[in-house]
């Protein structure tokens, strides 16, 4: 009759610590892949808002232009819903009270010409009437800038107020020098109420006589949307994750068993 051989008992250790780590291994590598495979999901829903997004901002900036918000509608702005909407405003223009912000357009490096108008509603707003280059702002502020007299309406599209300055510059109203386009601050440096002030400009249309500065109609619409990219990075880590999963197991099945 065979006998039976116990079996070591540093063998039952072993054989116990290397299930615990499979194991182990196998439920960290399902949290790896549900956690990827969230992520991915998740990228996919931001994608389809950012399209709704651009969409309705489409829509917005192709439709025809409708009366700027006032006073009653202004806690609206702030939500993002009235952003780059096509908008009309008639006023006067108060040029003393115009600003040259520091900004970058399509034609280079140059300044935003911010000038209240008083509208015919009561309240003032600030548009931005154009671009001028950087190499001829007191010029242009002297004998080459237009600067429309009387009573006019303004077309453009509305944009929320930028506070605080650029990426590296803050604004320094006490030295005349603009950064960002932030009408609460622009406004008080120019005296104007800030309760009859619209809390977003106008960035104005294209006129048909853009060889004169300002130059308007500049405003570039961009929202990157990189999402897709995103959730297909996050599926791959979770493909991943099961290739590495299968070639632990395949590693497993040719290791050598010790005979029973």
């Amino acid at each position: 009759m065979r006998r039976r051989v116990a079996e070591p008992e540093a063998g039952r250790d072993g054989r116990s610590a290397g299930r615990g780590r499979r194991i182990l291994l196998l439920l960290s590598g399902i949290a790896l892949f549900a956690g990827f495979i969230a992520l991915g999901n998740w990228q996919i829903d931001r994608r389809a808002e950012k399209l709704q997004r651009i969409s309705e901002v489409n829509a917005r900036v192709d439709a025809p232009a409708v009366p700027a918000p006032g006073p009653s509608a202004w806690n609206r702005v702030g939500t993002g819903r009235e952003r780059y909407r096509h908008v009309r405003v008639t006023g006067r223009f108060l040029h003393a009270d115009e600003t040259l912000v520091h900004g970058t357009s399509r034609r280079g490096y140059g300044y935003w010409v911010m000038t209240p108008l008083r509208t015919a509603r009561g309240f003032i707003v600030l548009v931005n009437r154009g671009h001028v280059p950087e190499s001829a702002p007191d010029s242009a502020r002297l004998r080459g800038m237009m600067r429309p007299q009387g009573t006019v309406t303004v077309t453009g599209l509305l944009r929320r107020s930028r506070p605080g300055g650029g990426v590296l510059r803050s604004n320094d109203p006490a030295a005349g020098q603009w950064y960002s386009r932030d009408v609460a601050a622009l406004a008080a440096a120019a005296g104007l109420p800030a309760d009859r002030v619209a809390p977003y400009f106008i960035d104005a249309d294209a006129r048909s006589d853009q060889d004169e500065w300002p130059v308007a109609g500049l405003t570039v619409i961009r929202f990157p949307n990189h999402h897709l990219i995103y959730a297909l990075t996050w599926y791959a880590m979770a493909f991943g994750v099961v290739l590495a999963g299968a070639f632990l197991w395949w590693s497993e099945q040719r290791r050598p068993r010790p005979d029973a």
